[in-house]
């Protein structure tokens, strides 16, 4: 399959690489870009060729900015599909790897919180920033990565967390230089992928269903209180300083 907005290679040792591929807007989740994220994530846990994925993002500023505030203008602040298929790419049977690169906030926070594994660099940076939009998300992947207390304290405030942070609190599971990062990234995923896959995919379904509720169930409990609260503003009241201090990105 051919792909627009994202990179995908298959590396030495069985390892996916996905890279989200539109730096010029600091890979911001268009709704093209979401649907070609899901479907390689779909491509590689199907190779049995590949045993371990790796997700970043292109450039050296951001992992993924969050949702393409451009495109929800046009569409009317009309909801985009993010979060329909959370559960599925964090119940993918390959384990993934977040070389995370530099700032993942909103939706790239929420993506990052999906992954298996995130290994950071000085750049790195998150903001779970939805509550700050009149928006819900993150309610069910963080705290099984940072724990209810920081979640909550995360969630809530809608605050940048800085590397040094991210690794005391097990948001990033390592800090390497920025110079290392996917040279980590690719040792971590190939000591992986040299295990048994059996048992490798094993350990991940086993710790997935032994949650207190499925990934999926625990979603839609997401969604179904997202339906009984007022909608957010209008994106261009939301993200009014955004937009007041960006150029429009030039169409793709």
């Amino acid at each position: 399959m051919a792909y627009q907005n994202l990179l995908l290679e298959r590396a030495e040792g069985g390892v996916g690489i996905v890279t989200l591929n539109r730096p010029e807007v600091l890979n911001a989740l268009s709704q093209a870009l979401i649907r070609e994220y899901d479907d390689a994530l779909t491509e590689l846990d199907q190779d049995e060729a590949i045993r371990c994925v790796i997700v970043t993002g292109a450039g050296e500023k951001a992992f993924c900015a969050g949702a393409d505030i451009h495109e929800a203008v046009a569409r009317g602040g009309e909801d985009g599909n993010l979060g329909t298929r959370g559960w599925q790419r964090a119940s993918l049977s390959k384990p993934t790897i977040g070389a995370i690169n530099g700032l993942a906030f909103g939706g790239g926070a929420l993506i990052s919180s999906e992954l298996d594994i995130r290994i950071g660099c000085e750049r790195t940076r998150f903001r779970f920033l939805q509550a700050s939009v009149g928006r819900v998300g993150g309610t069910w992947s963080l705290p099984l990565v940072v724990g209810w207390p920081r979640a909550k304290e995360l969630l809530f405030t809608a605050r940048v967390v800085e590397a040094e942070e991210a690794l005391q609190i097990g948001l990033v599971n390592r800090l390497v230089p920025a110079a290392q990062l996917m040279d980590s990234a690719l040792e971590m995923a190939r000591q992986i992928a040299g295990n048994k896959p059996e048992a490798v995919q094993g350990i991940k379904q086993l710790l997935t269903a032994q949650v207190g509720r499925g990934w999926q169930e625990m979603m839609e409990s997401e969604r179904t209180f997202r339906s009984k609260v007022a909608p957010p503003p209008p994106p261009t009241e939301a993200f009014k300083d955004f937009l007041a201090r960006k150029p429009k990105a030039p169409a793709q």
